[in-house]
């Protein structure tokens, strides 16, 4: 594991799966989707649709409010422990960090918030509640709505504005950015992709895997 001695630092980071233990859309859709929405994470999973589509439709099965929404999430959302630690090495060294994630944007704020953490760098997909269910809209770094590559757009452009990036991630989502990244820590699906074709990254379990990684790299 080289140094990075790069003025500019940026941690590019997944939310679901990364920085919580499991999945938290997965978690409302299955608590109050109306219909069988694991029918389009297949399509997902089998390559049919996109994951902003996927959650786009998905998520218009949900006709709760958002505060019904919030009291599930406070309750049954796990964060994967060293978050906490992990903000604080990123201050210390300089690097800058940025949660890049195809949820939605109002329970990430949700379980960030309940853990004392705010004003945190997030792009998301952009939630509405509206009587036909949760409308979500992925903005781009140059504002135009995405269908697809929305994790992708953003590494882009924080590679053209100058910035040695670290990738933090887990799932198949995360692939093709954490493939133009200059460093990769991985877990799940992310990982196995990585051992599959000799992609070289760090595994971790807790974040605390990552800190002890920054600690070298940085």
């Amino acid at each position: 594991m080289e140094k990075i001695t790069a003025t500019k630092i940026l941690i590019q980071c997944d939310f679901d799966g990364t920085i919580t233990e499991e999945d938290i859309s997965f978690l409302l859709l299955d608590a109050f989707a109306s219909s069988d929405w694991r029918q389009l994470l297949s399509g997902y999973k089998e390559g049919k649709i996109s994951v902003g589509r996927f959650n786009a439709k998905a998520f218009t099965m949900i006709k709760e409010n958002k505060q019904t929404l919030d009291r599930v999430i406070r309750e049954k959302a796990r964060l994967r422990p060293g978050f906490h630690e992990l903000l604080a090495i990123c201050q210390q060294k300089g690097a800058r960090f940025v949660i890049v994630s195809n949820g939605l944007d109002f329970y990430i704020k949700t379980i960030l918030e309940a853990i004392g953490v705010y004003n945190i760098e997030l792009y998301a997909a952009q939630a509405r509640f509206s009587p036909t269910g949760i409308l979500a809209r992925y903005i781009g770094p140059e504002g135009v709505e995405l269908q697809d590559g929305f994790k992708e757009a953003y590494i882009r452009y924080f590679l053209k504005s100058g910035y040695r990036i670290i990738y933090v991630g887990n799932g198949i989502s995360d692939i093709s950015s954490a493939r133009l990244a200059h460093y990769i820590f991985a877990t799940g699906p992310l990982l196995a992709h990585c051992q599959k074709v000799n992609l070289n990254c760090t595994p971790f379990v807790a974040l605390n895997d990552v800190v002890s990684g920054l600690e070298l790299l940085l």
